[in-house]
């Protein structure tokens, strides 16, 4: 077949040039997103072997895409600032945690799996060399301003003007258009505060408005945006020939986030806020403190349906038959009474018992769990949702793995380069020889 692919247990890759036929019990046409190896493994299929993405951006935001889009099997390139590097290399906290100096999590987790170039992007001579990267790239990648953009020469008329097949990407803080195009942002403030959920999740009596959860979740989510948006767009050109460009900002991808408050607002002219306590809430679908201080999360939408199966398993059957409680109906009615029994009820015993006690219960409902925990969920584990990596001096880490999966298989990332790692080899990829490499070197055009 000569289809390469990547075993999941690696990063070595390899061709599909296996022999495997319809006696083997896979059809041909499953060959290509996976095969059996000698061992009994498998391989995932790297449906984006062969793309290259060239990427002149820093931070989180754009770099993760570009980051998921090389655990899937593309060629990216990490253009950098000649001296410092990406800025990320040189944050040392996030204002909540140091970052430990052995395991940069937040740089690996958004530039894992690239080759790092250091370029002076100011030079006549380094534009040189990026546009030759240019003509041998399918995807241009910048999360630097349209003012930027001009001042660099890396705008897109001129890109395209060195390669008229290339698509071209962007992300931004607010867009594209409009008078804050060329203002920067964070996701905290673009993607939590402005689109609207750090005002959800304020209560009045608080007295300060909620931050984000974590470090980069818009950023996050807004990179597998881009990557999706990124895919598409190389399925068009694949179809048509036609070359499109890509745009998503972390309003963008906030304002969907909020897509179906959002619609709710509009409609009726509220602002949209986590709702509060009212006197008919479901008691199924709350959280309620355990004996030792964990929390349980219960979304029984059909509270009359679950009611009789939760007390059940919590030991309490008698409560089934109680007349407070006999239906959906009276269940609101008398919220109330009901959540006062679960909360007692609850409070009797750890989470861990309480993971015994309800492991028959259909109702939807989880523990609590914290980041450290996440990793040792057995779901987590079994999915492959996080994975062993190592950097380039050997310690080890673990990493999210990117969440979508092909042939059901998970990705396994790789390292992040250390600044300017490839940056010999990829000019020698160039045509560039040793000589004019070491003269670049010497000018301070290369690192």
């Amino acid at each position: 077949m000569g289809v390469k692919m990547t075993r999941a247990a690696s990063c070595t890759v390899q061709r599909a040039d296996h022999g495997l036929d319809r006696r083997d019990g896979v059809s041909n046409s499953r060959c290509y997103s996976i095969c059996n190896d000698r061992d009994g493994g498998y391989f995932m299929a790297k449906v984006m072997q062969g793309i290259r993405i060239l990427e002149v951006a820093e931070h989180t935001f754009v770099p993760a895409a570009a980051a998921l889009l090389a655990d899937w099997g593309a060629d990216v390139i990490k253009i950098e600032h000649v001296e410092r590097g990406d800025a990320m290399r040189g944050l040392a906290a996030t204002g909540v945690v140091d970052i430990p100096t052995d395991v940069h999590a937040l740089l690996e987790h958004s530039n894992r799996g690239k080759r790092s170039l250091g370029l002076d992007l100011m030079s006549e001579e380094g534009r040189a060399i990026l546009y030759r990267l240019v003509e041998t790239s399918d995807v241009f990648l910048t999360n630097k301003l349209p003012r930027v953009r001009k001042k660099l020469q890396i705008d897109l008329d001129i890109v395209r003007g060195w390669n008229p097949r290339i698509v071209y990407a962007s992300g931004t803080g607010q867009g594209e258009r409009g008078p804050e195009a060329d203002d920067g942002s964070y996701d905290s403030l673009a993607f939590w505060a402005r689109a609207g959920m750090a005002a959800a999740l304020t209560r009045a009596d608080d007295g300060q408005v909620p931050g984000p959860p974590a470090p980069g979740l818009g950023d996050s989510i807004g990179a597998m945006t881009i990557a999706g948006g990124i895919m598409g767009a190389l399925f068009h050109r694949e179809r048509t020939g036609e070359a499109t460009t890509v745009d998503v900002s972390l309003l963008s991808t906030g304002v969907w986030a909020m897509g179906q408050s959002v619609a709710l607002s509009l409609l009726t002219g509220v602002p949209w806020s986590v709702p509060v306590d009212n006197p008919r809430a479901n008691p199924l679908a709350r959280n309620y403190i355990t004996a030792d201080g964990r929390w349980l999360a219960f979304t029984c939408l059909q509270a009359g349906k679950y009611w009789p199966l939760l007390v059940e398993a919590v030991g309490r059957p008698e409560l089934a038959a109680d007349v407070r409680f006999r239906d959906h109906v009276t269940l609101l009615d008398n919220s109330a009474a009901a959540i006062a029994i679960l909360q007692e009820i609850f409070a009797e015993r750890s989470a861990d018992e309480w993971r015994t006690m309800l492991a028959g219960f259909s109702g939807q409902w989880v523990v609590v769990q914290t980041a450290l925990e996440i990793a040792d969920d057995p779901q987590v584990v079994a999915n492959g949702y996080v994975q062993q990596c190592h950097t380039s001096t050997g310690v080890p880490f673990r990493l999210a793995a990117t969440p979508v999966q092909y042939g059901g298989i998970p990705s396994v990332p790789q390292r992040a380069p250390e600044f300017n790692e490839h940056g010999d080899r990829i000019l020698a990829e160039l045509g560039i020889d040793w000589d004019q490499v070491v003269d670049l070197k010497v000018r301070g055009v290369v690192a």
